[in-house]
């Protein structure tokens, strides 16, 4: 197949969408499928271009095997509400010729366009019926329904209306869209999409990459962190999403237990703020994000893994990042609400407690300190499921067949959905 994946992140960056969109991009074409990337530079989480790219060229590169095409955007150094939006804005305007002319004069099989963000969905869908080719909408995260909810758009309801309205018309038009988790799928059918046009694509882990790494750990020598020390470890994106704030009010209930660390690894447009949170606090560390060769052992530095998510975006996400912490064989303590898709994962190979609940947070931590097999038990069933449900090569392996699926559609079906 010719396949054309639009996507807002893509490799290098290390972290969320991108490493995931670009380790699909990287498995097709290793199956041998043609596959072209339209992109913008490496900026997140960082919210900064990575030095080797610059902002405001384009530019084209070939990155294991895959074509990739990088349009400029405009990146904000303090994104807020207004300038998130001229951000995704300035990619989705940058990218729309190159996407057109990569539909109308390549003509692919299918196009594949990952949101967040939205803005870049039109683009593709006209992409996609100028070049005859099927239109295909993945969704990562319900950017508008978590924009809302979380305060970061507005919310006046004249506003809201006009945007959901939107939305629900754009998708719909789309031949086929799949989102990560099977409550997000229900709400996909809530917002419209006819459910014989909706698919489950979970994000996926490589559980011969990741995997628990018992005994000495390079990097936490390095780190010069006692054997002795329990290390409570949250790696990934420090955003507004993440509710962060809350490890930090837990490792200031918890300083009088010397032997317990609290280890934050990442980037992201909340790192200001919670390095100023964290002054005096003894036993918070900071650490930059991690090179992918040193993933596993990142993670495996960790005794316990901490996940924190705020209760106002309960199933608009599904953190990504859970894949990797079940492959390492850790235990996690994760902030849902019950009945939610991340509590029902986690529930048995995890500790919850409610979003919010730095007591409870901390007890739980203590919990894990003080009985260590009831530890090890949940981080051994949490490997069991990454490998049963997350393995990459099962994941995408079905993601190929449902791609190939795709094209046998009869093209009557597919010309009344274009006339909606």
């Amino acid at each position: 197949m010719r396949i054309l994946l639009y996507a807002i992140n893509y490799a290098p960056e290390l972290t969320g969408i991108g490493k995931y969109t670009s380790e699909m991009a990287e498995w097709l074409a290793g199956q041998g499928h043609e596959v072209r990337v339209i992109t913008a530079p490496p900026y997140y989480p960082a919210w900064k271009v990575n030095k080797e790219y610059m902002a405001w060229c384009y530019r084209h590169e070939e990155l294991a095997g895959v074509k990739v095409w990088r349009c400029p955007l405009w990146v904000p150094r303090q994104p807020s509400g207004l300038k998130r939006i001229l951000n995704l804005a300035s990619f989705a305007l940058s990218s729309l010729p190159l996407v057109l002319s990569q539909g109308i004069f390549w003509r692919p099989n299918l196009v594949f366009v990952v949101e967040p963000p939205l803005f870049c969905a039109p683009g593709a869908w006209l992409a996609a019926r100028l070049g005859g080719a099927k239109a295909w909408l993945h969704i990562q995260d319900f950017e508008l329904d978590a924009g809302f909810d979380l305060g970061i758009l507005p919310s006046f309801s004249l506003v809201q209306k006009i945007a959901t309205g939107s939305e629900k018309r754009l998708v719909s038009r789309f031949d086929q869209v799949s989102t990560i988790s099977k409550r997000m799928l229900e709400r996909l059918v809530v917002k419209g999409v006819d459910p014989s046009r909706c698919c489950l694509f979970s994000n996926w882990v490589d559980t011969d990459v990741i995997y628990p790494l018992n005994g000495n750990n390079a990097l936490r020598a390095e780190l010069k962190i006692n054997p002795g020390t329990v290390v409570a470890l949250y790696s990934g994106n420090m955003g507004e999403k993440q509710g962060i704030e809350t490890l930090l009010a837990a490792a200031q209930l918890l300083e009088n237990h010397p032997n317990i660390l609290f280890l934050l690894c990442g980037e992201g447009a909340a790192k200001q703020r919670l390095l100023k949170l964290a002054a005096g606090l003894s036993n918070v560390h900071f650490l930059d994000l991690q090179p992918r060769d040193r993933l596993n052992e990142l993670l495996s530095l960790a005794n316990i893994h901490l996940l924190p998510q705020r209760a106002d975006i309960a199933d608009l996400v599904m953190p990504s990042k859970l894949k990797g912490i079940f492959a390492s064989g850790r235990p996690v303590i994760a902030s849902a609400i019950p009945n939610t898709q991340l509590a029902q994962v986690v529930e048995g190979r995890g500790i919850l407690v409610p979003p919010g609940d730095v007591t409870g947070l901390a007890e739980a931590i203590i919990y894990l300190v003080k009985f260590p097999q009831e530890a090890a038990l949940l981080g051994r069933a949490a490997r069991e499921f990454a490998v049963c449900n997350w393995n990459q090569e099962t994941v995408l392996s079905q993601v190929e067949q449902a791609f190939l699926n795709s094209q046998s559609e009869p093209k009557a079906d597919r010309l009344s959905h274009r006339l909606k």
